[in-house]
């Protein structure tokens, strides 16, 4: 009976003190965290739509614009050089796939017309032909007929002569291509040196932003990307036409040659 008597009064002090320790825990628990109030909830709600704003102004900032705009006047200058050299670029290529064709070096009209010429063995006739119709190869038959009397050998340097210098002056509008090419990577080049140069910077603060180092370097790459955008078509575009450009000369000066032919004996009558 005594043992009974023993644990029932333990289990009563054991009950009897977790009911005066759960209060205290209670109130040291709440007074650590205190329960938020309808103030601070409402204190919250603006702080959590400015955070949203502000992640979304950071979202708007790491796009394209804002790289551009963001990168200071520098960058906007480089951007703005890279924007036009790109244009340029198309411009130029677009003249020259324009111009050199087939119907702008040879036209067929003073094919015929010359043939018709010679035929009759006119050089005079022949001559005007290439007076009436300009073009790169009127420019070539002209030197030729102009030496007619002079032999079959000089009548081949000057032709040489002359498809070299309309080489030269084909060659002289592709080479604004190669320009655009060359100066793009240089632009992109600068860009990047400019957004180190703001890494850099913002390193040096000693407690650096993170989204502003991260536009630093966005502007870095960005800028590589545009330079070499521009620069690759432009350069494949280069060598595609001077090639073809090349492939035309020697085809017009063979075409020159074929031409002349029947006129190696030809003597040339003054005109009235």
């Amino acid at each position: 009976m005594k043992m009974m008597k023993m644990r029932k009064s333990v289990v009563a002090a054991m009950m009897l003190l977790g009911l005066v320790v759960a209060p205290v825990a209670a109130s040291v628990s709440l007074a650590d965290d205190p329960p938020a109030t309808t103030e601070q909830a409402g204190a919250e709600a603006p702080k959590k739509e400015g955070g949203e704003s502000q992640d979304a102004k950071k979202k708007a900032n790491s796009g394209f614009m804002g790289v551009v705009f963001g990168s200071g006047v520098l960058g906007v200058i480089l951007w703005a050089a890279l924007f036009l050299d790109g244009a340029m670029a198309i411009y130029f290529i677009v003249d020259c796939m324009v111009l050199i064709r087939p119907q702008k070096l040879m036209p067929q009209g003073l094919i015929n017309n010359v043939q018709g010429a010679v035929a009759e063995g006119d050089v005079m006739k022949a001559i005007k032909a290439c007076e009436t119709e300009p073009s790169p190869m009127s420019n070539v038959l002209a030197a030729a007929f102009q030496h007619v009397e002079d032999g079959y050998d000089v009548i081949q340097e000057a032709v040489n002569a002359a498809a070299d210098l309309e080489i030269e002056r084909i060659t002289q509008r592709l080479t604004w291509i190669s320009v655009c090419s060359n100066l793009a990577p240089s632009l992109g080049l600068l860009g990047t040196v400019q957004g180190m140069i703001m890494c850099f910077a913002t390193l040096s603060s000693g407690s650096p932003d993170v989204g502003e180092l991260a536009g630093n370097i966005s502007q870095a790459l960005w800028t590589t990307a545009g330079g070499l955008v521009v620069s690759i078509p432009a350069l494949t575009f280069f060598y595609s036409i001077r090639n073809n450009a090349n492939r035309l000369i020697l085809r017009m000066t063979a075409l020159t040659m074929e031409l002349i032919k029947p006129l190696r004996n030809v003597e040339v009558e003054p005109e009235a």
